[in-house]
């Protein structure tokens, strides 16, 4: 998605005067909570600096398990098995005061799977510039709303939702999109161990729900290895 905002860095830019463009590239999977934490601090990042950067971000595919089951299973009893009752345990609690810091509730019951198709309307919503609205809605559906992605009907509704035309035609295809995913796992996830993963002008690269005021220093260091 191409987003105009910046972040409050310097002071505000003169009148007519253009500021430098920062792309950013996340690569990030719509079953990963801790993307959506990074979704959010990047906000907060941009937010702060909007007088000083133009921005164009661009979500990018990745599969936490390439493997699961299109008709997903239960997240709790998933989590129980990979983790252990324990760290599930943990794992809730420090989710929960997580979301709750960012305003909202954490939750932890639905289903998890297979998070292609999602990853498919993401291309899809690209196409009509609504990247990041779509995105939103995902990561609403996978941890708020207790609502599976790899349901028609939900990633339909989150693309109407974020105005977009189009999706269930679209995801009816199960080639629709696929190649260009694919190509996208290939170019930006090879190597990647650890989500959201931000590339900032293919210059900086910085792993996890990074804090804003690390999103900042890395947009200075960005635009320092091209000057």
């Amino acid at each position: 998605m191409a987003e105009e905002n910046g972040q409050a860095g310097e002071g505000p830019a003169v009148a007519g005067e253009s500021k430098p463009k920062l792309t950013i590239d996340i690569v990030s999977d719509t079953m990963c909570p801790w993307c959506f934490v990074g979704k959010k601090n990047l906000e907060k990042a941009m937010a702060l600096s909007k007088d000083k950067y133009d921005f164009e971000v661009i979500w990018r595919p990745f599969q936490l398990n390439p493997d699961a089951a299109k008709e997903g299973k239960n997240k709790r009893n998933y989590y129980r098995q990979k983790f252990g009752e324990a760290k599930t345990k943990m794992i809730i609690e420090r989710m929960t005061q997580v979301f709750d810091s960012l305003g909202y509730v954490y939750n932890m019951d639905g289903l998890v799977g297979n998070s292609l198709d999602s990853h498919r309307l993401l291309e899809f919503a690209k196409e009509q510039d609504k990247q990041n609205e779509v995105c939103e809605e995902l990561f609403l559906n996978s941890f708020v709303r207790a609502k599976y992605n790899g349901d028609m009907d939900n990633l339909v509704e989150a693309a109407e939702t974020a105005g977009i035309t189009g999706a269930r035609e679209f995801l009816e295809d199960p080639d629709a999109g696929l190649s260009q995913v694919r190509d996208d796992l290939r170019t930006y996830a090879r190597g990647v161990t650890g989500v959201p993963h931000f590339i900032i002008n293919g210059q900086v690269e910085l792993s996890g729900a990074q804090p804003p005021t690390a999103l900042l220093e890395a947009f200075e260091d960005a635009l320092s290895a091209v000057a």
